[in-house]
């Protein structure tokens, strides 16, 4: 049967000019379990780099997970892919938390595109910095079992030029500014694990989890640092920031709770107005208060615009099949 969208489509007209024309390289970072409370509850003081984006780029602390799941493989699917979980929605269909040896196309019953799909076939290059090793469910299926290459000269079926899996978030980093300084790639995802990490330990929003909190803000100081600090980057660089699930005390897995589906959704780079909220900059979202809101109707600003937010920048065409701001209508540089 043919798959359902529950968000409609738009063509992918091109705006000649826009804002983000100076824009060639995105950095995607997820900061997994990231409560937007925790941001609050440490202030500027003790969470400087995650101030700071809010200072210089564009933010909200309301942004919403799938409606689906508040766990880690769904919601990070969701933003590689633009798409909800339930398959029989036009969802990528991979609910999961656990790498099942399988891929996210054999979860749909078909063939999901993604950001690196978009990326790689229009000419660029992809790499992935990933601090959980479940994260190789999307070697596999993007890599292994990526698509014919139909736009434009044949780059491969292998859709991530680079893919790095270190549980060591500080040796992660330190590989990702590496690069960064060395041969920045058009698209970049990194994930950064230590609140999750301590949360499931310590009970998320606890003192050991707000230091954990504290750790990763110097960690996205570092990459910060990396592109305010080199022209290139500087100029031409976006960075988009945002979380998979937050949590309150010991679980973070029922989908219904506020503490777990609300997340941050924040970016900064060239022509992204300073200090501006994201829901008063595009007023096609609808800021959601503390429901969960469903998919219906207004939408508010999710983990899953990513895709297409990053593809829009890159001034590529839209992820195939996806869902979430299908329309791009989500800009930051307004």
């Amino acid at each position: 049967a043919a798959k359902t969208s529950i968000l409609p489509h738009t063509a992918d007209d091109q705006t000649p000019n826009s804002a983000d024309d100076p824009i060639d390289y995105v950095i995607a970072i997820s900061i997994d379990g990231l409560n937007p409370a925790a941001i609050t509850e440490l202030g500027k003081s003790r969470t400087p780099a995650f101030h700071r984006l809010m200072r210089e780029g564009s933010y909200t602390l309301n942004a919403r997970t799938v409606r689906e799941k508040t766990s880690t493989l769904p919601n990070h699917t969701t933003m590689l892919t633009g798409r909800p979980v339930n398959a029989r929605h036009g969802g990528h269909g991979y609910a999961e938390n656990f790498d099942n040896g399988g891929t996210i196309h054999r979860a749909a019953g078909h063939y999901v595109a993604s950001v690196f799909d978009v990326v790689h076939d229009h000419g660029g290059s992809v790499a992935v910095f990933a601090a959980k090793t479940k994260f190789k469910i999307y070697q596999r299926t993007w890599n292994s079992h990526g698509a014919r290459d139909r736009a434009g000269a044949n780059n491969g079926r292998a859709k991530i030029d680079r893919f790095t899996i270190d549980r060591n978030n500080t040796r992660l980093v330190a590989k990702l500014t590496a690069e960064l300084g060395r041969k920045p790639r058009d698209f970049t995802f990194v994930h950064l694990s230590l609140p999750d990490r301590v949360g499931h330990a310590r009970g998320f929003m606890s003192q050991p989890y707000l230091a954990a909190v504290k750790r990763t803000d110097k960690l996205l100081g570092r990459i910060l640092d990396t592109v305010a600090d080199r022209p290139e980057l500087r100029r031409h660089t976006l960075l988009i920031l945002t979380a998979d699930h937050g949590g309150r005390g010991a679980s973070r897995y029922t989908p219904t709770k506020l503490q777990n589906f609300r997340i941050p959704f924040m970016t900064w780079g060239p022509g992204v107005p300073a200090g501006r909220n994201l829901y008063g900059l595009n007023p096609t979202f609808r800021s959601p208060g503390s429901s969960r809101t469903s998919y219906r109707g207004k939408q508010p600003i999710r983990n899953g615009d990513v895709a297409n937010l990053a593809t829009d920048a890159l001034d590529l065409p839209r992820v195939p099949g996806s869902e979430f701001d299908s329309p791009r209508t989500l800009d930051p540089f307004r």
